[in-house]
């Protein structure tokens, strides 16, 4: 992704002015072809009304896909400069949980690892002194939206700004840190939400693969689709908050996660932060 923006947005320069993604310059002057044919050809505004029809489609299918770079920058893997390190990235979203981020952090410190947790602001107000210790004890808390609303997706300019920025305070506040990363709630997103990101200093980050663990019960399926291919670079995915539970009723991470230490030990790996691995 070229540098990230991964430093301060109190510190950085004003953002330069939005670059458009290929992707969405298409897009516009596909609807200008467009409505141009279906004004000035005859017979052809069925053809028009289709072409436009056509490219939201796409761009929709774009925003479903969190994985897409279509719709703007997206942090997929870490940088190769992270790969000479042998460095991955664990991801936790959706906490900070005050049953399961504890212990999660214990596990971290017996295998003297590290990572970052996307975090729901209005979790963090909920529970101030547990953020601080996941600050504290030396890892990353990132902007995963102020409440996690289900039709973040459908937000337009003015409902991104509003959650994104929100978080940004709150998180700032409590932690004494500013993220340099957000990841949209199940990533999903649309054409409004990179604007905002790099209005914020922001950076879209996904993930290179997932475990489902919010749904998926089973530690050894979601440890096989954690742990397939596993390799330098790789950004995991995984949920303190509203994690999934095993038959015995325990939070499925917390099982996971063990076994996902001791692979990565056995395979010469080290989980950093996301602004650790990032750098170039």
């Amino acid at each position: 992704m070229g540098k990230s923006r991964a430093m301060s947005s109190a510190s950085a320069a004003p953002p330069e002015s939005w670059p458009w993604p290929p992707a969405i310059r298409a897009s516009a002057v596909w609807h200008v072809a467009a409505i141009g044919a279906g004004a000035l050809v005859p017979g052809a505004m069925p053809w028009a009304i289709g072409a436009i029809v056509l490219n939201h489609a796409l761009i929709t299918g774009a925003g479903l896909t969190p994985r897409s770079s279509l719709l703007g920058p997206n942090v997929t893997r870490l940088p190769e400069a992270a790969g000479a390190r042998g460095q991955v990235a664990i991801t936790i979203d959706d906490g900070p949980d005050p049953e399961v981020t504890p212990r999660v952090l214990d596990l971290l410190d017996a295998h003297g690892q590290r990572a970052t947790f996307f975090c729901i602001a209005e979790r963090v107000l909920a529970h101030p002194a547990l953020a601080r210790e996941i600050v504290a004890r030396g890892h990353s808390i990132q902007n995963h939206t102020a409440r996690h609303r289900h039709n973040f997706s459908f937000l337009g300019p003015r409902g991104f700004a509003s959650e994104i920025a929100r978080a940004q305070d709150i998180l700032a506040e409590t932690t004494g840190q500013r993220p340099t990363c957000f990841r949209a709630p199940a990533g999903l997103r649309n054409p409004f939400l990179e604007p905002v990101l790099h209005r914020l200093g922001l950076s879209l980050v996904s993930w290179t693969r997932r475990g489902f663990d919010t749904r998926e019960g089973d530690p050894a399926k979601v440890m096989a689709r954690l742990g397939r291919n596993l390799q330098a670079r790789d950004i995991l995915l995984l949920h303190d908050g509203n994690a999934a539970r095993t038959p015995g009723g325990n939070p499925v991470l917390l099982e996971v996660l063990p076994l996902l230490l001791e692979r990565l030990h056995a395979g010469g790996l080290r989980a950093v932060t996301l602004p650790e691995g990032l750098e170039p």
